[in-house]
């Protein structure tokens, strides 16, 4: 296996150098993405990784020029960060996979294996990090759904929801009976999955959807 480490720290770099090679393992090891770059098209590394935090461009930066440039060999993401939101750009922006840097040796190693395999590896300290994202992401992706199923009427109904307005002030200004604003209020919060008109008046807030809404003044 050879492997491209790109790692601003020469400390860290040299000692996972020494150790990676005394298992078999060939590495050529870097510390800027610009020699990384230079690096990756003569070496043809089986896997390289990458530093999240790096000077001038970072690792998550350098991930996106390599995947932009067609470089298809895989790539994961070696770093001290355990932020949520590292973790989902590098596997969005194309990294094989995500390792800590406390992680015991043998494990790394078995992780840069199954990353050359073709699987996708992260490191088990993340596992609930990434199950929280997914969580969130599907929530988003079922409020979307929601919303693309809301009829016009329950879309202005929506809206006055977001003004604060009550089923009876709402019935007048539309012309309709209290009871079918209650029932349309019942319908909304059931396609966009909440439990409250206030939950609703936010995702009406958040997206700008009164302002899309036809009819609809200011």
């Amino acid at each position: 296996m050879r492997v491209l480490m790109i790692d601003d720290h020469a400390l860290f770099r040299f000692g996972l150098q020494e150790l990676l090679e005394r298992r078999g393992i060939e590495v050529i090891a870097v510390g800027d993405a610009s020699a990384g770059l230079q690096r990756v098209a003569e070496t043809a590394p089986d896997v390289v990784l990458l530093d999240m935090r790096m000077p001038q461009l970072s690792g998550l930066e350098l991930l996106r020029q390599l995947r932009a440039a067609h470089q298809r060999m895989p790539i994961a993401m070696l770093t001290t960060s355990a932020e949520e939101r590292d973790v989902i750009d590098s596997l969005q922006s194309g990294a094989q996979g995500y390792l800590l840097k406390d992680m015991e040796p043998d494990a790394l190693i078995a992780a840069l294996g199954e990353i050359v395999r073709g699987r996708t590896v992260v490191a088990p300290e993340l596992a609930i990090v990434l199950a929280r994202a997914v969580q969130s992401e599907a929530r988003v992706a079922q409020t979307d759904s929601g919303i693309a199923d809301l009829t016009p009427r329950e879309q202005e109904i929506l809206c006055h929801l977001a003004e604060g307005q009550s089923n009876k002030s709402i019935a007048r200004r539309l012309g309709i009976s209290d009871g079918t604003v209650k029932l349309h209020v019942k319908a909304i919060l059931r396609k966009l999955d909440v439990h409250s008109r206030v939950e609703a008046a936010v995702i009406a807030v958040e997206r700008g959807l009164c302002e899309r809404v036809p009819g609809r003044e200011g």
